[in-house]
C-alpha cells in the first residue's frame, strides 16, 4: 500500500489489490464448486448430503475466518500509521488464537453433529454423507484457520498476489483429490460425497504449509521474523483481536447461516429439491466472490487511509468500490439469466433437478444486486474498524426480516420452496440499505472531526 493523490492512481492501486484477491476468492470457492459438481455426478443423494454438510460447516468456517479477518485492518492501519514494528507480535498472537478457535470448534462440533442431523428428515444415505463429509473436512480445520490468519496478514500489507499464488497451486490438487476420493481411483474405494471432504482437508494442509514457508522465507514477510523469537500467548492481545474480530465473524456468520437455515427448512422437501437448491446456491455463491473480493480490497485500502487519517481518500475508495460492485451485478445477473440451463446441467443430469435449479437461479439474479451493494459497504466499515453496529444490523436484517419473511412466503403463498429465496432477497436488501446509511454517517463524522 502507498498514498495516492488522483482518482486515476486510486483506480490503479485498487485494481492491483483487487485482481489477485478476486482470483484467490474465486479459486477458493472453486474448491466448494467442484466439490458440489463432482459429488452431484456421484448421485443426487451425495449432492444432497454435501449440501447439508456444507450448510453446517460453511457458516462455522466463515464465522471463524471472519474473526481472523480482523488481522487485515489491524495490519493495514499499523502500516498506514508507520507502526510496523508491532506487526510480528500481533500476528503471532493471531496464530495462537487460530489454534484455540479450532480446538473449541472441534470439541463443540463433536457433540452437536448427530443431534442436529437427527432433527432433520433426511434419507439414510443423505444423512451418512452429510455426517462424514463434516468429519473429514474438519480434520483440516486448524491448518485452514492458521492459513487464513496468515493470508489476512499478507493481504493487509497489500501483497495480495501471494495469496493468489498459493491458491492457484492448491486448486488443481483439490480437483485431483476430488477425482481420486469421490470416484475411487488409485485403488481406493469410491467415497462419493464424503471424498469431497477428504480432498478439502488435504488441500487445507497444503495451503497451510505453503503460507508458512512464504512468511518465513520470502520478502518482505521474512523481515518481520514471524516464526522467530516466539513470544508466549498474551490473552490481552487475544481479547483485543476478538473485540474487532467477533463482530466481523458473527456478521458473516449471520449472512452465511441464513442460507444454511433455508437449506435446513428445505429438508422437508424432496431430495431433488434439496439438490436443486444446493446447485443454485452454489453457483450464486460462486458469483458472490466478486463483491466479496471488492469488500476485502476496500478493507485494506480504506484501513490504510484511515490509519494515516486521510479520510477524504478513504471516502473516495469507498464509492469506487461500491460503483464497481453494482456494475458487476449487472454482468452476474445476465449470466444467471442467459445461461441458466447450462449452469443447471453442470450439477446434475436428472431432468427434475435441472428444472428446479433453473427456477431457483431466477431468484438468485435479484439477490446478486443486494450482495453487490451490501458486501462492499461491509468491507468499508471494517476498514474503519466500525464492526459492532454492523453485527446488530446483520442480525436484524437477515434473521429478523429475511428468514421470517421467507418462511411466511413459503408456507402461506403458492411460492412454496421458492418463497425462502424471495425472503433472502428481502433480508439482503434490508441489510444493504441499513449498512449504507451507517457508512455515510461514519464518513461524515470522521471528515468533520479531522478536517
Amino acid at each position: 500500500m502507498y498514498p495516492t493523490k488522483t482518482l486515476q492512481e486510486k483506480i490503479r492501486l485498487f485494481m492491483i489489490i483487487l485482481i489477485p484477491i478476486l482470483i484467490t476468492q474465486v479459486s477458493m470457492y472453486a474448491m466448494n464448486f467442484f466439490d458440489t459438481i463432482m459429488s452431484g455426478k456421484a448421485g443426487a443423494a451425495d449432492l444432497a448430503g454435501v449440501a447439508i454438510g456444507s450448510s453446517l460447516w460453511v457458516p462455522v468456517q466463515m464465522g471463524v475466518v471472519g474473526i481472523l479477518m480482523a488481522m487485515s485492518p489491524i495490519v493495514a492501519q499499523l502500516t498506514g500509521a508507520k507502526e510496523a514494528d508491532k506487526i510480528p507480535f500481533t500476528v503471532q498472537q493471531g496464530m495462537y488464537l487460530s489454534i484455540a478457535l479450532g480446538v473449541v470448534v472441534s470439541i463443540v462440533g463433536a457433540f452437536l453433529i448427530d443431534p442436529i442431523l437427527s432433527m432433520m428428515d433426511l434419507e439414510d444415505r443423505v444423512r451418512h454423507v452429510a455426517k462424514y463429509y463434516i468429519i473429514t473436512i474438519g480434520l483440516g480445520m486448524i491448518p485452514f484457520f492458521i492459513y487464513n490468519l496468515l493470508r489476512s496478514y499478507i493481504d493487509g500489507l497489500g501483497h495480495t498476489r501471494i495469496s493468489m499464488a498459493i491458491i492457484l497451486i492448491s486448486l488443481p490438487l483439490n480437483i485431483l483429490f476430488n477425482y481420486i476420493f469421490i470416484f475411487g481411483k488409485l485403488g481406493l474405494p469410491a467415497f462419493g460425497g464424503i471424498g469431497a471432504g477428504i480432498a478439502s482437508a488435504l488441500t487445507f494442509v497444503i495451503n497451510f504449509l505453503l503460507s508458512i514457508w512464504i512468511v518465513h522465507y520470502v520478502r518482505p514477510f521474512r523481515e518481520h521474523r514471524i516464526f522467530r523469537n516466539f513470544l508466549k500467548p498474551a490473552l490481552k492481545e487475544w481479547l483485543s483481536q476478538l473485540r474487532l474480530g467477533i463482530p466481523i465473524g458473527f456478521s458473516i456468520f449471520f449472512e452465511v447461516s441464513i442460507f444454511s437455515a433455508v437449506t435446513f427448512m428445505l429438508s422437508v422437501y424432496s431430495t431433488n429439491t434439496i439438490a436443486a437448491h444446493q446447485a443454485a446456491i452454489n453457483f450464486a455463491s460462486f458469483l458472490y466472490m466478486i463483491p466479496l473480493s471488492i469488500a476485502m480490497t476496500l478493507t485494506i485500502s480504506v484501513g490504510f487511509e484511515v490509519g494515516a487519517k486521510r479520510f477524504i481518500d478513504a471516502k473516495a475508495y469507498s464509492y469506487l468500490g461500491i460503483l464497481s460492485g453494482v456494475m458487476i451485478a449487472f454482468v452476474a445477473g445476465a449470466i444467471l439469466y442467459i445461461f441458466d440451463d447450462q449452469v443447471a446441467r453442470l450439477y446434475s443430469e436428472n431432468p427434475e433437478v435441472i428444472s428446479l435449479t433453473k427456477q431457483f437461479l431466477f431468484y438468485a439474479i435479484f439477490f446478486q444486486f443486494a450482495d453487490a451493494f451490501g458486501a462492499p459497504v461491509q468491507g468499508i466499515l471494517r476498514g474503519y474498524k466500525d464492526v459492532n453496529i454492523t453485527f446488530w444490523m446483520s442480525l436484524f436484517s437477515y434473521w429478523l426480516i429475511g428468514l421470517p419473511s421467507g418462511w411466511i412466503l413459503a408456507n402461506y403463498t403458492s411460492l412454496d420452496a421458492f418463497g425462502y429465496w424471495l425472503g433472502l432477497i428481502v433480508g439482503l436488501s434490508a441489510g444493504a440499505i441499513t449498512l449504507f446509511g451507517r457508512m455515510q454517517y461514519l464518513q461524515k463524522k470522521m471528515i468533520n472531526k479531522f478536517s
